[in-house]
């Protein structure tokens, strides 16, 4: 169908929503819809699952009806619970598919406006930049210097070149210049929508935390049936009746089993992700949330993450005036920087993507306004990009009236100089000026031009016979959350490293405003080239402040510092900072500014482009992982009792205390307190004035399973003694078997309070309220009340109302409980254990 073009401030909001409407959503099929069967299906191969249907069938063979059909109602109501939380992480995961789809930048309602790739429709006007995934087909309407890597369309490896009125395609990638264009089709209709493409779900991979929690519940489980069956035997030898030693062994199985385990690392994980969605950071990458704990260098670029990115011009300066902007009023700019402010607008893109040209370029409108300073008519030739062998790009203009060429240049002071071959007196005089320009934390750059007669332009921009011109000072002031943001950091162990380009005394001005320490001499980028790697190991050690370092070398300071034994998170913009990004621990990109080639190689993408959204990732890291080590102990300790109660008894000789119906309630009260209460579990009050944990530390470490193997040694020893004192008091093997699981369930209730804070805490309360807590006490208890008051349920779980000593008794329990767990929190634990 014909393409109607908007006009040039691109569609409004109201004319965007109304194609958005007919045409649908800018985004492919999903490669695989949730398959709820296919959960469910996943839920029921469970080995919990499976052994309670076994057990349902051995109640059948006794003829315990009743039993058996009780067991299968039980079996629906935990398979339902379980369904309902995996359809939570799933969801939870679908949202984050939806936060890391493409970005667009779009023209709307006449001013510039990032959005979500879904967002866009036909005829948006689109601005494209280097680094930029092309988020739908685009016919080009201007373009300076455009290459476009198209191999996954066409195989072919090297990127083409793109003048208007070609067209640039969904899903290929912008690899040098910029351009601006029409949307010509969008979603399935797309060339890359034509040829089926789908999109990847986001987190499929196994974490090493769950790699390592499928060993460990592999060899549980191994060591669980060699004990069931053992335990089988054994009861068929002492009573004779197979039926019912397999029904034993069964129990005992049911028992040992840490189904749940895997449940938990599933939700942890997916709420994880999207708690930190919640929080403008976005986690493509699962396993980086495991990481985030245990970060102990946070390498940061200046401009837009210690600074607000919006720079302003301050300082005008040539040899011949200076200038300062921003007064009020602001005074006329001499005519002796007329052409230095001229020149810089020159050096700069019209759409201006850069913070630092888009300040530059309204300073010119601004300070240059009808004057014959503005060239809004002439045509750009060409340009030379920096690069990390010159960081100074030039910019090649030709005007209506003139047969020669004009060039603009504009970079770092020191390479407008070497472009320019000043002599060392002169440049020695430009230094102190900039030097002094950048003592009080302003972005300084030189400005130079140069005049060429005709074509063939030179290959590289120092054939140029450059005029040096002055210098801008420009600001960008730290972010007023930075310096305490920098002071958390350093209470929590985590050292901040600042990278940036510009000048060693800019860097340092800002570092000082930041709280970053500037005690080192700061590293430059011509230093790091002059060190081999052991020599750079050595330097980063004192070096907090990274100055006139070029994108390419950043890879290089992040395998230093990995060599150096720490765990780095390092943010990154640019399609030269991708290396770097892959090669950290944990690779942070800039949502807002960031290049979507940054975005797919970083594992964690910060929406808000600040300081302090890095801050709160690893906040969540190290809640997240220190819950899951509360839930661990919690699971360890629960199930010592369980075991216990369903071997003793067939050893001792007594009658069996727990029944497969039993075990199955109390999982009713387990899978949700781990999943659910756990997981909400606020932050400890101190845990950003720790240290960050070691990298290898494990889940399962040794720590952390005696402490819940001593707690639930305590508990078992309490439960025997009260079933024995019940037995003497002269109560029924039903009361007493009754007493035992309601001391057993509130007990449970007492050991999730107990770990819901770390060893070695002294009665200071968690960092917050978790509202799960008293709901699954109030559900716990109701249904123990249900179970006992109804006569038919009471009989099914083969109980009778204790005498009002035990059940007195069965408190006493609970509060003992939480003694033994205080006095084992009061135990000088190693700090993996915490």
């Amino acid at each position: 169908m014909p393409q109607q073009r908007p006009h040039s401030g691109g569609w409004t909001a109201a004319e965007a929503a109304a194609r958005l409407a007919a045409d649908g959503p800018n985004e492919l099929p999903a490669a695989r819809p949730l398959a709820r069967w296919r959960l469910l299906a996943d839920i029921l191969r469970e080995p919990m699952f499976l052994l309670l249907l076994a057990c349902g069938a051995i109640y059948m063979l006794l003829g315990d009806r009743q039993e058996a059909l009780m067991l299968l109602g039980f079996v629906v109501l935990v398979i339902g619970i379980s369904y309902v939380q995996r359809q939570r992480t799933e969801r939870s995961l679908s949202a984050l598919r939806d936060l890391s789809s493409p970005r667009a930048l779009v023209i709307r309602d006449g001013r510039q406006a990032r959005i979500a790739g879904r967002e866009l429709v036909r005829g948006d006007l689109v601005l494209l930049a280097e680094g930029d995934r092309v988020p739908a087909d685009v016919a080009l309407l201007t373009a300076s210097n455009l290459m476009a890597d198209e191999s996954m369309l066409t195989g072919e490896s090297v990127p083409v070149m793109k003048l208007p009125p070609c067209c640039v395609y969904a899903g290929t990638l912008i690899t040098q210049g910029t351009a601006s264009g029409s949307v010509t089709a969008t979603g399935a209709h797309s060339a890359l929508g034509r040829i089926g493409a789908s999109l990847a779900a986001l987190g499929g991979e196994l974490t090493p935390i769950q790699q390592e929690t499928r060993r460990v519940v592999r060899g549980v489980a191994i060591g669980a049936l060699v004990l069931a069956a053992g335990l089988g035997i054994a009861y068929w030898g002492l009573h004779g009746d197979a039926l019912r030693g397999l029904l034993v062994g069964l129990t005992l199985a049911m028992a040992l089993l840490p189904e749940e385990l895997p449940v938990i690392l599933t939700l942890f994980l997916g709420l994880g992700a999207w708690r930190l969605g919640r929080e403008q950071v976005l986690a493509r990458s699962i396993p980086a949330i495991e990481l985030l704990g245990a970060t102990t260098v946070l390498c940061v670029d200046k401009t837009g993450t210690l600074t607000s990115n919006r720079m302003q011009l301050r300082r005008l300066w040539s040899e011949e005036a200076a200038y300062a902007c921003g007064q009020a009023p602001e005074p006329p700019l001499p005519e002796e920087l007329h052409g230095l402010l001229e020149y810089a607008v020159l050096a700069s893109h019209r759409q201006a993507f850069d913070p630092m040209e888009a300040a530059i370029g309204a300073a010119g409108a601004r300070l240059l306004a009808n004057t014959e300073h503005l060239h809004a008519d002439w045509a750009l030739i060409d340009d030379y990009p920096l690069s990390r062998q010159m960081l100074a790009m030039s910019r090649v203009w030709r005007s209506a009236s003139r047969q020669d060429y004009v060039i603009a240049a504009k970079g770092a002071p020191e390479a407008i100089m070497d472009l320019c071959h000043l002599a060392p007196a002169h440049g020695a005089r430009i230094a102190a000026q900039v030097a002094a320009l950048a003592d009080s934390g302003m972005r300084v750059i030189g400005v130079a031009c140069a005049n060429f007669a005709a074509p063939p332009l030179p290959s590289d921009q120092h054939d140029f016979a450059f005029a040096f011109l002055g210098l801008l000072a420009l600001e960008d002031p730290v972010r007023a959350e930075v310096p305490a943001a920098v002071a958390q950091c350093r209470d929590a162990g985590m050292r901040v490293v600042m990278i940036t380009g510009d000048h060693p005394a800019t860097a340092l001005s800002i570092a000082r405003q930041a709280g970053i320490a500037t005690d080192g001499a700061p590293l430059t980028g011509d230093e790091l080239d002059g060190m081999d790697d052991a020599a750079l190991q050595a330097r980063l050690a004192g070096a907090d402040v990274c100055c006139r370092i070029a994108p390419a070398q950043k890879l290089r300071l992040v395998q230093a510092l990995r060599a150096r034994g720490d765990i780095v998170a390092m943010t990154g913009d640019g399609v030269n900072d991708a290396p770097a990004l892959k090669a950290a621990h944990i690779g942070v990109a800039m949502g807002a500014r960031g290049t979507d080639v940054a975005r797919e190689a970083a594992a964690l993408v910060l929406l808000k482009d600040d300081f302090s959204s890095l801050l709160t990732a690893v906040r969540h890291g190290r809640r997240l992982f220190a819950n899951l080590r509360k839930a661990i102990v919690f699971i360890v300790a629960v199930h010592v009792p369980i075991a216990g109660l369903s071997i003793l008894p067939v050893l001792l000789g007594w009658p069996l205390l727990l029944l497969p119906v039993h075990i199955l309630f109390l999982q009713l009260i387990i899978d949700p307190t781990c999943s659910i209460v756990f997981e909400a579990e606020p932050m400890e009050a101190d845990a950003m004035r720790q240290p960050p944990r070691k990298p290898g530390q494990r889940l399962f470490d040794g720590a952390i399973v005696l402490r819940g193997l001593l707690q639930g040694a305590g508990l078992l020893a309490m439960l025997l003694a009260l079933f024995w004192h019940a037995r003497l008091a002269g109560q029924s093997d039903e009361a007493a078997r009754a007493a035992v699981f309601i001391a057993l369930t509130l007990s449970n209730l007492a050991l999730i309070h107990a770990n819901r804070r770390a060893a070695g805490r002294r009665g200071e309360p968690p960092g917050g309220r978790n509202p799960y807590v008293g709901w699954s006490a109030a559900a716990a208890v109701s249904l123990l009340l249900v179970v006992l008051g109804v006569p038919g349920l009471r009989q099914l779980f083969a109980f009778a109302i204790p005498a009002a000593g035990p059940l007195l008794l069965c408190g006493l329990v609970a509060v003992a409980t939480l003694a033994w767990c205080a006095l084992l929190r009061r135990a000088r634990w190693p700090a993996g254990a915490r």
